[in-house]
């Protein structure tokens, strides 16, 4: 959004169309903020590029895959996850799948 639109929305010049768009945005942007905020970002160190090797290499799975693995692994965290057949035989990785909560 441009400033014009974010001035013309809370001054609610736009039509009834234009307001319900704007609403769906602004409820968008803030979830997605309010995600963006509450995340946790694990650092790519040394230590999850070796274990992402030790993983793609025992596991056979695509680089990006053992990269979230080795990242869960290492921070000692749980990943949620809707791709359960790719990380599932790995030992120590806890995951959800909030498709099946």
């Amino acid at each position: 959004m441009d400033s014009n639109a974010v001035i013309d929305y809370l001054g609610r010049k736009f039509t009834f169309l234009g307001m319900e768009f704007m609403s769906e945005a602004v409820i968008h942007t803030r979830l997605l903020a309010d995600f963006m905020n509450d995340a946790v970002v694990v650092e790519l160190t040394e230590e999850v590029a070796q274990t992402a090797i030790q993983i793609r290499r025992i596991h056979k799975i695509k680089l990006p895959d053992a990269i979230i693995a080795a990242a869960t692994l290492t921070s000692r965290r749980t990943l949620l996850t809707g791709n359960v057949s790719d990380f599932k035989n790995i030992e120590g990785l806890v995951y959800i799948n909030p498709h099946t909560l």
